[in-house]
């Protein structure tokens, strides 16, 4: 699959990308904060499904334009790319309407719900020429980036093997959406998603997933563990919580050294090389705005030079992952509403 198509419609190298948002709740409002240092960026329309939420958003962040209703801002012909941000299990009917109304999109993670919907939404836009990729936001740290400029630089010998975790004590109340199956809660895709995604980049595609979990009263998972094998030969072991905290460190280990992403290592800005004779240098990365930043000059990148996917967060790893997070839940015995018998 190409990652390119010189038919698509670039923005003008001098001319800004033009960003709309659709949702206006906590990781919306992390969004449009990283876009303010995003170089010829601007945030042009905000959509809520409340109007008053939806102005008071852009007048917050300097939209110019808001909407109460989603299919408005799908509409709106002066905006290049919109940022879907509303809870999990819209993501793949927002994602949908805004390409079949010719926009390009970032959706925010986990892409959908399960593979089904991750594939319509896929195949939608590759039928249609547009850009499509999921907000895996820490892909882009320059920490992150850093470590798989190692890593490929061969600076720790050949990569065996993944430690990655990511835990919280989330004090909720059992309808809030973390817990609730209706809006696709539980550990696993709300951060799980992050260790399984830093997994791949790291080690490459997954051959088999293994996962234990701990189920609360509501059907969702409330701690997931799983060990990934994966083709190259290396092995994972990952962790995510939503009643315990935990170290929120990366260790990438190889035949000749280990690289540590810092705690914690989804915002991280240090890693640490350490050498099989116990020396050790960390290097500083700091990363622009509150670390969103990255992910949303990606796009621009992308949009401006033609490319209908990013190289380093394809569609098809965006496939692969949800296919992995669909064998987890199978496993653990979590479903959803919209998987219809597709996960037992």
């Amino acid at each position: 699959m190409s990652f390119h198509d010189s038919q698509c419609e670039r923005p003008m190298l001098n001319s800004p990308i033009r960003w709309g948002i659709l949702g206006t709740g906590q990781i919306a409002r992390a969004f449009a904060t990283g876009l303010r240092d995003v170089p010829g960026a601007e945030l042009a329309a905000i959509a809520s499904r409340n109007g008053d939420s939806a102005q008071a958003f852009a007048e917050e962040f300097g939209a110019s334009r808001h909407y109460g209703n989603y299919q408005l801002l799908a509409s709106d012909p002066q905006v290049d790319v919109i940022y879907v941000a509303t809870p999990h299990n819209l993501h793949a009917e927002n994602t949908i309407m805004c390409l079949q109304a010719g926009k390009a999109v970032l959706c925010e993670k986990p892409f959908t719900i399960n593979r089904r919907q991750a594939s319509e939404a896929i195949t939608l836009a590759r039928q249609k020429k547009l850009f499509l990729m999921e907000a895996m936001w820490t892909r882009y740290l320059p920490a992150i980036q850093e470590a798989k400029r190692l890593l490929d630089q061969g600076a720790i010998g050949t990569p065996r093997h993944i430690q990655a975790d990511f835990g919280f004590a989330a004090d909720v109340n059992a309808d809030h959406r973390l817990l609730s199956k209706q809006f696709g809660g539980g550990a696993l895709l709300d951060i799980g998603i992050y260790p399984l995604s830093v997994a791949a980049y790291f080690l490459g595609e997954i051959g088999e997933a293994h996962a234990q979990a701990t189920l609360g009263d509501t059907g969702v998972d409330l701690q997931t563990a799983f060990i990934l094998r994966h083709r190259s030969g290396g092995l994972s072991s990952c962790i995510c919580s939503i009643v315990a905290p935990s170290p929120d460190v990366l260790t990438i280990s190889g035949s000749a050294g280990i690289i540590q992403v810092n705690a914690p290592f989804f915002k991280s800005q240090s890693l640490t090389v350490t050498t099989p004779d116990g020396s050790t240098r960390t290097v500083q990365l700091p990363y622009l705005g509150n670390g969103y930043t990255h992910e949303a000059i990606e796009v621009g990148r992308c949009l401006r030079e033609g490319l209908l996917e990013s190289p380093s967060m394809s569609l098809d790893e965006t496939l692969a992952l949800m296919t992995c997070l669909d064998t987890i839940r199978a496993q653990i015995g979590v479903s959803y509403p919209v998987d219809e018998g597709e996960v037992a």
